[in-house]
Formats: structure tokens, sequence, C-alpha cells
């Protein structure tokens, strides 16, 4: 079952259970799936690893949201936003730990034969591609940069 399916099936259940934040979350990825449908030139189908995408992208937005409403001392739309992340995070790959992605790095690291700073692009570039949907971009630099100084 793709995830778009997943997602539908979900909706129904959401109505069943009268379960509001989830039925919200559900149909605002599939808002998203149907747009990213419509574009010119794009797949019938949506595949996962783009379903992935576009849902990492919500989660990011939806955890960025969140921290702006907490630094404003707005406890119950902090509250709000991240519950909707944790049904994002459902459709989502398990993310590594940083002890996990520490390992990886370090593999990418000798397999690419960086020693330096100045080869921190080669490493990105490999550990985006190796690594995506299992760990974020922001959190990969930072121990690559760390790894290499």
């Amino acid at each position: 079952m793709t995830i778009e399916e997943q997602v539908s099936k979900g909706i129904m259940a959401a109505m069943k259970a009268k379960d509001t934040i989830r039925l919200e979350v559900l149909r605002n990825i599939k808002k998203v799936f149907i747009e990213a449908k419509s574009v010119a030139g794009a797949p019938e189908q949506i595949a996962d690893s783009e379903s992935v995408k576009i849902i990492q992208k919500l989660a990011k937005q939806g955890r960025e949201s969140a921290e702006i409403y907490k630094n404003q001392g707005r406890e119950d739309l902090y509250a709000h936003e991240m519950a909707q992340v944790e049904v994002l995070s459902e459709f989502l790959p398990k993310q590594l730990s940083e002890e996990e992605l520490r390992v990886a790095l370090k593999a990418i690291i000798e397999k690419v034969g960086a020693t330096s700073a100045k080869e921190m692009g080669k490493v990105m570039g490999v550990a985006s591609k190796e690594l995506a949907g299992v760990a974020d971009g922001k959190t990969i630099s930072t121990i690559v940069k760390e790894l290499l100084s």
C-alpha cells in the first residue's frame, strides 16, 4: 500500500473516530499530494520517495511553527502544532539517532576520502543522497563539520 493510499484510508478512520487533529493533518497531506499531481508533466501516482519528501517538508514547517509559538509563549498553539507533527511522523521513516548518524557519516567520509573541512561539499553530496529521509540536512551538516575539523 502506497503512502498516498495510507493517507486516504487514514482520513476515513479519523472521520469515524472523530479525531479532528489527525483528520486535519491527513487532509492537508492529501491536498498537497493533489497539488503535486496537478503540476504539468507530473505523474498520475506519486512515488513513495516523493511522498516522504512532501511529508518531511510539512513536518519541518510544523516544527518551525511550533518553535515560534513556544518562543512567543503560546503553549496552546505549540501543543497543537506538535500534535500535528506527531501525526506526520507516522508516515516518515525512522530517523537515525545522533550516534547512528555519526557512524554513517564517518563511513561516508572514509569512502569519499575527505580529510579536511575544504572537502565538506563532497561529503555532503554523498551524505545527502544516502541519508535522505532518515536524517535532517542541518544535523548532517553540523556533524560533518565537527568530524572534518
